[in-house]
């Protein structure tokens, strides 16, 4: 992938999702609750990355699926933020509808994804055809359990057919499996990759052996997520560059590590370097910790001053 050159950028989310947000002082299972703000949100890891690659100026098309009535009403949500969308239609089942409490800590409920038929999946794929050399597509999430097991992987093979370049940011055996298809980037937290290694890692140095060990699997560049500790990139190159996050009062962790990933790929698509990839990603990620819902842009911006990287 060329440096600095400003491709389209394809999210896939499987199994994507409304998400109810609901905020009230304190959660007592078994009585009557009066819900202080509510608020119904798009929602998904590759809706997420793709919301807020928008937000900053980066082309993106957001592909899926989408069941039912709810499914629907996803579409309809984003296409009113502006957000370019090409999903499939399920017609039976629908979107799965997630409920997020946000009390003195974060509770999450939810719910499970539609039955997806093989047809619908069949024209999933053939939309890969109509990607150009050096367009990205982000795989990240979950997949409903009516996908083959290697669903990613025929996304990622049809896709680099077409010379475009992978972003996986999804867990345990799926993530595995996809090694193997060289992924441009793969963005594991710590304990994911801990999980992955079979490891625990405590230390940069840790953190960043066990990323060369996904390396020498095949992906490319390994960035770690360590929530207030920042983050850990581990180039193709075989540099170490670390990243300081900004302090800051933390709302919500729903779709941080998206963000993450959205920043960097603005930031190197942008900006055509590694330091300023972290930086954004670090700084994107950070906002939409610090409040509720993803991250504007002047959010990201403002937090930029407050990121640092070092090698």
């Amino acid at each position: 992938m060329k440096e600095g050159r400003f491709s389209l950028i394809y999210t896939v989310t499987l199994n994507p999702s409304l998400d109810y947000y609901l905020s009230l002082p304190a959660l007592h299972p078994g009585t009557l609750h009066r819900v202080q703000d509510a608020q119904l949100l798009p929602g998904g890891k590759g809706v997420n990355v793709a919301i807020v690659l928008s937000r900053l100026g980066v082309p993106v098309r957001a592909l899926g699926f989408a069941a039912g009535h709810t499914g629907a009403l996803l579409t309809t949500l984003l296409r009113e933020i502006g957000l370019d969308t090409d999903f499939v239609t399920v017609p039976d089942g629908m979107t799965r509808l997630n409920v997020k409490v946000s009390t003195e800590s974060e509770t999450e409920l939810n719910g499970a994804g539609p039955d997806i038929p093989s047809d619908a999946f069949e024209t999933l794929l053939r939309k890969m055809d109509g990607l150009e050399p050096d367009d990205i597509l982000v795989l990240s999430g979950s997949a409903p359990a009516s996908l083959p097991a290697d669903a990613y992987n025929q996304l990622a093979q049809r896709a680099q057919a077409r010379g475009a370049h992978i972003v996986a940011d999804t867990t345990g055996q799926r993530l595995t499996d996809l090694l193997p298809c060289r992924p441009f980037l793969i963005k594991p937290n710590a304990l994911e990759l801990s999980e992955v290694s079979g490891q625990t890692a405590d230390t940069v140095a840790e953190r960043a052996a066990q990323a060369r060990q996904l390396q020498a699997l095949g992906a490319r560049n390994v960035l770690v997520s360590c929530g207030a500790e920042g983050a850990v990139l581990v180039t193709e190159g075989g540099d170490i560059l670390t990243g300081q996050a900004p302090q800051g009062a933390v709302r919500s962790t729903v779709g941080a590590g998206d963000s993450m990933v959205a920043g960097f790929l603005a930031g190197w698509l942008g900006g055509g370097s590694y330091e300023a990839a972290l930086r954004l990603g670090l700084s994107a990620g950070s906002a939409t910790a610090f409040r509720d819902g993803l991250a504007e842009r002047g959010d990201i911006d403002r937090l930029l001053s407050e990121t640092h990287v070092t090698a």
